[in-house]
């Protein structure tokens, strides 16, 4: 597991480690996460989770995370039993 506070931080430690699923903010210091979610999809192929944790909860939100290549829009703060299910299914 790693923690990365920026976009380019979380693409560097996500090449390196190859992971099954990443959670990413979509409000970040250098980019943003659509950026950050586009590049991984790209990157990654389709075996990598990802999934958006953010505080823009609006239906627009949900679908551009949706259109960068999030499989799942969590609003803050996030049930950890919702996550796990969500992870699981």
């Amino acid at each position: 597991m790693a923690v990365a506070f920026t976009g380019q931080d979380g693409l560097r430690a996500a090449k390196r480690m190859n992971p099954h699923v990443v959670l990413c903010d979509i409000g970040l210091p250098d980019t943003n996460g659509f950026v950050v979610a586009s590049t991984l999809c790209q990157e990654a192929g389709s075996g990598l989770r990802l999934i958006a944790v953010t505080a823009y909860g609006q239906e627009e939100d949900r679908r551009r995370a949706l259109e960068a290549g999030f499989d799942l829009h969590l609003v803050k703060p996030v049930d950890p039993v919702v996550l796990l299910k969500r992870l699981e299914s």
